[in-house]
């Protein structure tokens, strides 16, 4: 008879080069887990106007964006994006959901983001930042030819003056159009 005995290792907390530690049982040895401490390592290289938060600090496959645009037709406002990244990344995108309703030509009313690296043009190539950088020009340049909230982009096109006043408006909590918005201005 052969007795095969393998010691039990648990898994060892990760730095991610960014001064945070993560454990995460679950997946901790996941290729997703190992690729994304080595995404989040580039977090250091974002503009001041991101942060990177982990509502819980042991799983770093959930975490969430917040962006304050100081130019454009976005500036004074914090929106949230809350990034799921599932077992299959870096070959699949990762979720990414506005988590407040906002007035934008390309999030819908349920926060889905039109951001093509989020859907047909992505690759294992690409990385977290990549999508952190795409977000954050969707608010200096929005697109109304690509959009998902087609209401927002006809006004974009028709309009720039009463799309900067609908903005205004709904970044206050106001309502356009019957659909009240998230307060989101600092």
């Amino acid at each position: 008879m052969l007795n095969c005995i393998y010691p039990v290792t648990k898994p060892r907390p990760v730095e991610n080069g960014h001064g945070m530690t993560f454990n995460n049982d679950q997946s901790h040895g996941s290729a997703a887990y190992k690729r994304v401490v080595a995404d989040s390592s580039d977090f250091d290289t974002l503009p001041s106007i991101c942060q990177v938060t982990y509502p819980d600090p042991n799983n770093l496959l959930q975490f969430i964006l917040t962006v304050a645009p100081d130019d454009g037709y976005y500036r004074g406002g914090s929106f949230r994006f809350s990034f799921d990244i599932g077992q299959n990344y870096p070959y699949e995108p990762p979720k990414v959901k506005c988590t407040q309703k906002i007035y934008h030509p390309n999030i819908d009313l349920e926060g889905n983001v039109c951001l093509n690296i989020l859907r047909e043009d992505w690759t294992a190539v690409l990385n977290l930042t990549s999508i952190i950088f795409g977000i954050i020009f969707l608010f200096s340049s929005p697109n109304p030819n690509d959009p998902l909230n087609k209401e927002a982009a006809k006004v974009l096109n028709s309009n720039a003056k009463t799309f900067t006043t609908n903005v205004r408006q709904t970044m206050a909590g106001g309502t356009i159009d019957g659909v009240k918005y998230h307060r989101v201005l600092i």
